[in-house]
């Protein structure tokens, strides 16, 4: 979570909501980071957990990441989690939960609703009060 953290950073230093997101292999190495570039690049698909999966896919050199681990710094929304599952990541932690648009738990289920092929695991509230003040630093000098 410490690298999604630092991850997160990146993201609030260019002016974007400070998410990162990072996968591990499954012998924990990190095989892909990333952190929101919406801003950046003008890209609404552009979210740490988007960003990071494409990089774990690239170096694994399969969309398949079976026995990685999602590790996000918020809880991942609907398109987020959706990738989650269509990538077939074993396991999502996140930091944070968030009320207004989770789908890992808070608002939706999307990542353990039983219509869909892949369900997993599920571990939220890791270092979230590190995660919370980054956001609460960045939205209170944003809005």
């Amino acid at each position: 979570m410490r690298a999604a953290l630092d991850e997160a950073a990146l993201a609030g230093q260019a002016g974007d909501v400070p998410i990162g997101a990072v996968v591990l292999g499954p012998s924990g190495d990190v095989v892909g980071a990333g952190h929101n570039v919406r801003e950046r690049d003008g890209d609404p698909t552009g979210h740490a957990e988007i960003v990071a999966l494409r990089a774990a896919a690239t170096s694994l050199g399969a969309w398949r990441l079976t026995g990685c681990t999602l590790v996000v710094t918020l809880e991942p929304c609907t398109m987020c989690a959706g990738a989650a599952v269509l990538s077939r990541v074993d396991r999502v932690v996140f930091a944070a939960y968030d009320e207004k648009a989770g789908a890992a738990g808070s608002l939706w289920d999307v990542v353990r609703d039983r219509r869909l092929n892949h369900r997993p695991e599920v571990v939220g509230g890791v270092l979230a009060a590190q995660s919370t003040v980054l956001l609460d630093e960045f939205f209170h000098t944003h809005r």
